[in-house]
């Protein structure tokens, strides 16, 4: 892959360890996505389901993906990116069930229960370096971060996932169909933010432990 317009600035070499994405919808595929573009290989993907129709207005995926898992789907988009990743790149279309973690993990799977239990088992995982955490909504979004070896960082973002799947659900804005309502440029800014954290830790700028978002907010009055 030709890095020539990134590489004085960031090399992928920096990361020997492994990457997981723990889960490939909106998140999870931009922030794949991203990754791809900086020449990182050492990926593995975990999600069992598959693209629907509704999936294309604010996933990375397209017409063409629909009715394949988001694993696999989203590993071709990235080959697609840098066919040197082919062999590098794992998915596992059985979603994350307790698999041994290490290096760098984004969490990117819609239900804040697996994300904290997630967390909870990990918490003396010394093969870990840094957890990157993304939760959205429709216009706003938030970005939580620790790195794995502060326990006082650790501790914040297990403090910051002290609710249910059920309380989240109620403060997502839905559809008139109860679909859950998410666009791309939000799901993008905030994905956006979460790699740079992850390339600024990597290349000791340290870590942000909270960013939040809401693109909508800065026009303001801009309309009136």
């Amino acid at each position: 892959m030709n890095l020539s317009k990134s590489y004085d600035f960031f090399q992928p070499d920096m990361v020997p360890e492994r990457i997981h994405i723990i889960g490939c919808g909106a998140v999870g595929s931009t922030i794949g996505e991203l990754l791809a573009r900086t020449g990182l290989k050492n990926i593995t993907l975990y999600d069992f389901d598959i693209v629907e129709p509704h999936n294309i207005a604010n996933q990375m995926f397209t017409a063409e993906d629909i009715g394949k898992l988001k694993c696999n789907a989203l590993k071709e988009l990235m080959v697609r990116i840098n066919p040197e990743a082919e062999q590098s790149i794992r998915v596992a279309p059985e979603g994350y069930k307790g698999q041994r973690l290490s290096g760098y993990v984004f969490l990117a799977v819609d239900n804040i229960d697996l994300r904290r239990e997630i967390c909870e088992k990990n918490v003396d995982n010394k093969y870990i370096k840094a957890v990157f955490d993304v939760r959205m909504r429709l216009e706003d979004a938030q970005h939580y971060a620790a790195d794995w070896k502060n326990k006082a960082m650790v501790e914040n973002l297990l403090a910051s996932m002290q609710f249910t799947h059920e309380e989240a659900q109620a403060e997502t804005p839905k559809s008139a169909c109860n679909l859950e309502l998410s666009i791309a440029p939000t799901v993008r800014d905030i994905c956006s933010k979460a790699v740079i954290n992850f390339m600024n830790f990597v290349k000791g700028r340290g870590i942000m432990k909270v960013v939040t978002s809401n693109p909508w907010a800065w026009f303001g009055d801009a309309f009136a």
